[in-house]
């Protein structure tokens, strides 16, 4: 069991041995499936283990899972950063408004809002202290953001990697 991998863009995990540091990468996208990670990591963290998610929801889709997602998320980590995934036609700050109009009131002192999900998942990486986790969810295995009618690559994972490791030479 130890030798299976997980599948592309579902719990993948990125290991920073220099600051021992997580990243996970997952495609939970739905209330259900963020929920669902969160709960998990919420379960199996260490004492002191702080959770910092960065998010976002799909543009042009189901509006009404916004403010639900943005619930669950502030109410199961330490810290929450939203951000665009595939903002299509629509105004990505305008998602994330709607997203926070989910978080309870006192929660909101732990939301930070970055429309620029590189920027998101640097300052995530940034700020998180040895032994975090940081969950970076919405897009999992894609590798482009929808923006506008069209698609520009990018991956977190690859982000992540570029941010964590892009001083070693190979």
């Amino acid at each position: 069991m130890s030798e299976l991998e997980s599948a592309t863009g579902r719990f993948e995990i990125i290991f920073n041995p220099e600051n021992s540091k997580y990243a996970i990468c997952d495609y939970a996208h739905t209330p259900d499936a963020l929920k669902n990670i969160l709960n998990t990591l919420q379960k199996t963290k260490e004492k002191g283990q702080k959770i910092i998610t960065v998010f976002g929801a799909g543009g042009d889709r189901d509006k009404t899972k916004r403010p639900e997602m943005g619930k669950i998320a502030a109410q199961l980590s330490n810290l929450v950063i939203i951000t665009s995934d595939n903002p299509r036609s629509e105004d990505p700050e305008s998602i994330i408004r709607d997203i926070k109009s989910g978080i309870e009131e006192e929660k909101l002192e732990n939301v930070i809002e970055i429309t620029d999900r590189r920027q998101a998942i640097k300052t995530a990486l940034k700020i998180s202290s040895k032994n975090d986790i940081i969950l970076i969810a919405g897009k999992g295995h894609e590798d482009y953001q929808e923006i506008k009618g069209k698609k520009l690559p990018f991956s977190d994972k690859e982000e992540i990697k570029k941010i964590w490791f892009n001083h070693i030479k190979k």
